[in-house]
């Protein structure tokens, strides 16, 4: 058999089982007892493409030592990059390096385009499907970067919600000139350099202005949109190349993300055009004062600690400020404690706790935390009526009555942990701090509420404590 036909039957079939370990990989990241295997075989079948496209894509030839000297140099710089900043990476950062990630796809899909727009311009051949694709994948790609960015930004601290006057009119536009432009390019047979690179600009101001103004409570769902995004753009190199490991990697990619931005959007019983123009949780006030909801009833430590030993059922709801503290690990040692009283113990997962999809399972599933005990919003809601005690610990928004009660909330009408229907509540809060949308907590002055100031691991290092004693 010729080698180079060797070479693309070992290429395809290569191709194919990377494309296997990818379908099997996101099977198995849908369960956290699974999901770090689940991880690193797609990434043995990434590697596994990435190898073949190298050895046998083409023949190799002494020409070409530059090429191949710069793409293994590009694997060495980006692996230990990668590397390093997974490792040094914080729980608490995890959404931060997740939108910075998604980015550098978005880059990559962007500059491809560019790179195989410029190969038409000198003597390839040239379709307006192959032009159409190429240009879908530059809009997408660049859109995903600098929207990711600004996600990065502003999950860092480092940039604020931000609407521009007309911001709404000034998108719709430069989408219009956006599409148009790309129009003129697939159909008018005029591939200009310099309109591809207005183009460009123009994808990534919008990317830019699309995420600025959308409020912290709805960046999970944005970091989702905008991962579906990546995964779309790299789909389209993979029609251009004829990989079909990268347009598995990207449909998979671009699939799993739309599908869990509309599950998300419905969790929060939201459109996802009322997420996209409605800079839902942005700082807005609050809809009443403090005054007239009640008082704020604190409780010790000791008699924290003795409601929990001598309950029967216990729930733990977490959210971010779990994640601040780091405490994944204190509230598993917690939880086997008062399970070795005879408590019985789970967790409340709301779909959106946390920076993005999925972080509160995530978080858990570092320390070991069971995957059954980890109960989904609806069934957690429905035990709430026989819990004797929830544990709210840095969790805010997703529990707030307001979602339910106040119809001038930004929140109201969001699905929340109906926490309010279990017998006692205790908040582990360092502050009276607002949640990421914004707003003050109608819970805080709940009748069944008592707050637990102080870091929520070291209140719960206390706890341990005190229930050793008991």
């Amino acid at each position: 058999m010729d080698t180079t036909i060797l070479g693309l039957s070992i290429l395809e079939l290569s191709y194919i089982v990377a494309s296997v370990t990818f379908i099997l990989g996101l099977k198995m990241l849908s369960s956290p007892d699974k999901a770090r295997k689940g991880n690193l075989i797609a990434g043995y079948g990434m590697g596994l493409a990435i190898a073949a496209t190298i050895l046998f894509k083409e023949e190799f030839s002494a020409d070409k030592w530059l090429n191949y000297s710069l793409i293994l140099a590009g694997l060495a710089i980006g692996t230990v990059i990668g590397m390093r900043m997974a490792i040094k990476v914080k729980m608490t950062a995890m959404p931060q390096m997740v939108s910075f990630f998604n980015g550098m796809g978005g880059a990559c899909a962007g500059v491809i385009s560019l790179v195989e727009f410029d190969h038409l311009r000198h003597g390839g051949e040239i379709s307006a499907g192959m032009l159409i694709v190429i240009l879908l994948g530059l809009i997408i790609g660049s859109v995903s970067f600098s929207g990711s960015m600004i996600a990065y930004g502003k999950l860092e601290g480092k940039i604020a919600d931000k609407a521009l006057p007309a911001g709404q009119i000034i998108n719709i536009g430069l989408l219009i000139a956006i599409f148009g432009l790309a129009g003129y390019l697939a159909f008018s047979g005029h591939l200009s350099m310099p309109l591809m690179y207005a183009l460009l600009v123009l994808s990534l101001l919008y990317g830019v202005l699309f995420v600025m103004p959308i409020g912290g409570a709805d960046m999970p769902v944005v970091i989702s949109l905008l991962n579906s995004f990546t995964g779309m753009a790299a789909a389209f190199g993979g029609f251009l190349y004829g990989n079909q490991a990268m347009l598995t990697g990207g449909i998979l990619v671009g699939s799993a993300g739309t599908i869990l931005t509309v599950l998300m959007c419905t969790a929060m019983n939201r459109s996802l055009t009322n997420v996209i123009i409605g800079s839902f949780g942005g700082g807005g006030a609050a809809s009443t004062q403090s005054g007239e909801q009640g008082t704020i009833k604190e409780i010790s430590v000791t008699d924290a600690a003795i409601l929990l030993a001598y309950a029967n059922k216990v729930s733990v709801v977490p959210g971010y400020g779990l994640a601040v503290a780091q405490a994944q690990h204190t509230v598993h040692n917690l939880e086997k404690i008062l399970e070795d009283k005879g408590v019985d113990l789970n967790y409340a997962i709301h779909p959106v706790a946390g920076r993005m999809p999925g972080h509160m399972n995530v978080l858990l599933a570092e320390a070991d935390v069971p995957y059954p005990k980890l109960l989904e919003m609806e069934d957690a809601n429905e035990d709430m009526a026989s819990t004797d005690v929830v544990l709210v610990i840095g969790a805010n928004d997703v529990v707030n009555p307001a979602a339910e009660n106040d119809p001038s909330s930004p929140i109201y009408g969001m699905p929340v942990v109906k926490v309010w229907n279990a017998k006692n509540i205790i908040v582990l809060k360092r502050s009276m701090g607002k949640g990421y949308a914004g707003i003050e907590n109608e819970l805080f002055f709940h009748p069944k509420n008592r707050m637990l100031f102080g870091d929520a691991k070291d209140s719960l290092e206390k706890l341990i404590s005190e229930l050793k004693n008991l």
